[in-house]
């Protein structure tokens, strides 16, 4: 396997792990190291390309489940935030009349 092929598979694999961890900073760095690999990709001449095509098959999955749990925690934080506001504004009627 070339050593291109490996970067892809090792970086798709710590993307897991930091995906599990909910580690963002590590996913973030991730992220530049997967844009790395790409450039590689596309400057290495001779790829096989179905074991290229299933690594980023198998990468674009791995995007995939990072975009709905970012989502995912988006609505929390929103959702949270919509929490917090309705207790502030509870808070001030509350004082109004007491």
């Amino acid at each position: 396997m070339s050593l291109v092929l490996q970067r892809i598979e090792q970086t798709r694999e710590a993307l897991i792990d930091a995906l599990a961890e909910r580690n963002w900073e590590a996913i973030g760095q991730l992220d530049l190291d997967c844009r790395s690999c790409m450039e590689d990709v596309l400057s290495e001449a001779s790829l096989d390309e179905d074991v290229l095509r299933s690594n980023l098959e198998e990468l674009l999955y791995v995007y995939k489940q990072l975009l709905e749990v970012a989502m995912g925690e988006r609505q929390a934080i929103v959702d949270e935030m919509s929490q917090i506001q309705q207790a502030r504004n509870a808070a001030k009627v509350y004082h109004l009349f007491g």
